[in-house]
């Protein structure tokens, strides 16, 4: 085990994990596969049913057994949404669906509902249940309850402060998991109900519109406040980073990082999950000389779809934590590619278009381990030879120069600004 810095009242005990699990979000089998490939060690996705992302694509069967199968050639887990309240409608087929997850190969699913909760144990034993955010869980005496129930892992709600992780971890042998990365709730971890009043979808089934990032004109007494020449009001909050305090996360005890982001893109997932398995590696080979590298701060920032804070974990968040006017995007860069092939004599690598490039524009190519450079685009051809003027169909196989080696996986930028 790492040895504990000094961080006064912000220590809890280890209880189960003794290096910190990194899980990250794939909203499909091909984000799964990249996430596992950039460093996470478990993934957390939905089925078709009985999940709290309807809008993701989410997965067959079939597709969780590749995924399962993928996994565990680099040693990690797959966990599975199921995490809806549930309606007396959605009780048939629940056992059904747990028996063929367990099947397939999930290691846990992650369940607010205790109906859900029930089945798996009674019908499902080879399933870990994990107790979904969903649940809010803030103390330990909770969690000493779900533990009880003989779930061996509590997801705390957002709203956690690392002082009352600390707490939990003194008094309950369990495995803690936290957000430590994504989109916050403007609401108390899930219980909004605007999605469900102004568009009829239920935020707590799946449907959760994101009313709070919509645009509002702002009224006061009737009379609109924000006239024509003012930008329109939204309430939504700021996104989560906690790459900064990985040291405190350690020794706090939390045992697993969760990312936020079922929904996002790939370049996101693949950014995100490389740069938090950079900051916890170095932690690790070193806990007494660690410190923050630029780099991986710069790596998350290429990724932020908003401005970023620490949510609840040191203080709680106040007005200037919310988004009230449109904001410029914070990312610099866009994704432009993945690498399919390299070859080594003559430097010719087939990259699969994702975004519009052409020769001239910046572009950068980064691989797990924190491994990028920077080039200019040259020409470019077709897989028949054929010069091309422009990147610009999408999926489309791309030929040109890279100025240094390329594996498979790898990904690429450009600079949009």
């Amino acid at each position: 085990m790492a040895m504990i810095l000094n961080h006064p009242g912000l220590k809890g005990n280890r209880h189960r994990l003794e290096r910190p699990e990194l899980l990250a979000p794939a909203g499909n089998l091909e984000k799964l596969k990249f996430a596992v490939h950039y460093g996470a060690d478990a993934v957390y996705i939905g089925g078709q049913k009985y999940g709290l992302r309807s809008g993701a694509d989410n997965f067959s069967f079939e597709e969780m057994r590749e995924g399962v199968e993928f996994a565990e050639r680099y040693g990690a887990k797959v966990f599975v949404a199921t995490n809806i309240y549930a309606h007396n409608e959605d009780i048939e087929g629940l056992e059904a669906y747990l028996r063929k997850l367990e099947e397939v190969g999930i290691a846990a699913i992650i369940a607010a509902d205790p109906a859900i909760v029930e089945t798996a144990q009674r019908v499902a034993p080879g399933l870990e249940v994990h107790l979904s955010t969903q649940q809010s869980v803030l103390n330990w005496r909770t969690v000493q309850f779900w533990k009880d129930e003989g779930l061996p892992r509590v997801v705390l709600a957002r709203e956690t402060s690392l002082e009352e992780i600390a707490e939990i971890k003194s008094h309950v042998d369990i495995e803690i998991e936290a957000f430590i990365h994504g989109a916050m709730c403007s609401s108390f971890s899930g219980r909004c109900v605007l999605s469900n009043h102004f568009t009829d979808r239920d935020s707590n089934r799946g449907g959760c519109c994101q009313s709070c990032r919509w645009k509002y004109d702002l009224y006061v007494d009737g009379d609109t406040v924000n006239g024509e020449e003012d930008n329109q009001f939204t309430m939504g909050s700021k996104d989560l980073c906690m790459i900064r305090h990985i040291p405190e996360l350690i020794e706090v005890g939390v045992d697993s990082f969760k990312i936020e982001g079922r929904m996002k893109s790939l370049h996101y997932v693949a950014t995100v999950v490389n740069a938090y398995r950079q900051a916890i590696d170095s932690y690790f080979e070193d806990s007494a000389s660690y410190e923050l590298k630029p780099e991986w701060l710069d790596e998350v920032n290429k990724a932020a779809n908003r401005p970023l804070n620490t949510g609840f974990f040191f203080d709680t968040p106040s007005t200037e934590e919310h988004i009230y006017e449109p904001e410029d995007k914070a990312a610099p860069y866009d994704f432009a590619g993945v690498v399919l092939e390299y070859d080594a004599e003559t430097g010719l690598a087939v990259i699969q278009q994702r975004n519009h490039f052409k020769p001239g524009q910046e572009i950068e190519f980064f691989g797990p381990g924190g491994t990028f450079f920077k080039q200019q685009v040259g020409e470019l051809y077709d897989l028949e030879g054929a010069s091309l003027d422009a990147a610009r169909h999408p999926l489309q196989h791309i030929v040109l120069r890279t100025e240094q080696p390329v594996n498979p996986m790898d990904m690429m930028r450009k600079r949009i600004r």
